[in-house]
């Protein structure tokens, strides 16, 4: 029976840049998109906690018909994914399933790289977890990788103080720590789903001949090759064509943010989930 629903999650609204992705590539599909914006951002919380967040957000979304989950967010694929797929889900009767952002960044980011160094910019929690450079070497063990914490870029984002003299110092601060830590780096992965809105800025501060990858187009491409190869999961998922989000915060604000990031208007409801 075809009533499934493609869930996305973010604890905020980066994860809208990832869905806009999944959407232009995957249009017919019913999806649910999640934002935790009442306890945002998760990416300075420790793993028990965003393991504890993440997890509340999931079974919510597979209460409302969700049948595959993506944590659209790099701070709850690092510290939450492994501990839901391999502690939670097989607990379940059903066939339902969690995705993050990482795996599918890590078997692709090798390829964009011609010097064999790159540089991952992430939150504070993404980069302490070490995911990227563990998993990166699974695919690509030669592949140098240099991280960078950046935590006041989701501040930016999420108070829409993408450009001017606060974003430039804040931005140019990490970019050129990254660069002058290596000055082999000729690509920088945006390890965190909000960084795309600060693209103008970070293209400001990064030479010509460095490449700037993005995880949505990423993202997208392998959820379409995953749906292809797990038929059991795609014969479930409804067709019409729908998009639906909810918000833990208040739903007027989170339209205004949610539509620069997704591109087209927004028309979110509150939920409630857990204690804030």
């Amino acid at each position: 029976m075809k009533n499934g629903k493609i869930g996305i999650f973010d604890s905020g609204y980066g994860g809208l840049t990832v869905m806009r992705s999944i959407v232009d590539a995957l249009p017919d599909y019913n999806y649910l998109y999640l934002g935790d914006n009442a306890r945002a951002p998760y990416g300075n919380r420790s793993f028990e906690t965003v393991y504890h967040y993440t997890l509340e957000c999931v079974n919510w979304l597979f209460d409302e018909g969700c049948d595959l989950v993506i944590l659209a967010c790099n701070t709850a694929s690092a510290k939450a994914l492994r501990q839901i797929q391999q502690v939670d889900l097989p607990k379940r009767k059903d066939h339902k399933r969690v995705l993050g952002v990482i795996r599918p960044t890590t078997e692709s980011i090798g390829e964009y790289s011609n010097a064999g160094v790159i540089g991952v910019l992430g939150t504070a929690g993404t980069v302490a977890s070490n995911s990227y450079p563990i998993e990166i070497a699974k695919f690509f063990p030669q592949l140098i990788v240099e991280q960078e914490a950046c935590p006041m870029w989701v501040y930016l984002v999420e108070h829409n103080q993408m450009e001017g003299d606060g974003a430039d110092y804040f931005v140019k601060q990490h970019i050129d720590r990254i660069l002058t830590r290596n000055p082999q780096i000729d690509t920088l992965l945006l390890a965190c789903t909000h960084y795309p809105l600060l693209m103008k800025t970070i293209q400001k501060f990064v030479p010509k001949q460095v490449r700037l990858v993005t995880q949505g187009g990423i993202v997208a491409d392998k959820l379409k090759d995953y749906l292809l190869r797990h038929p059991e999961i795609e014969s479930g998922l409804m067709r019409n064509n729908r998009r639906d989000f909810v918000t833990t915060d208040d739903a007027e604000a989170f339209d205004l943010h949610a539509s620069l990031f997704f591109g087209e208007t927004v028309n979110a409801r509150h939920i409630e989930i857990g204690t804030h």
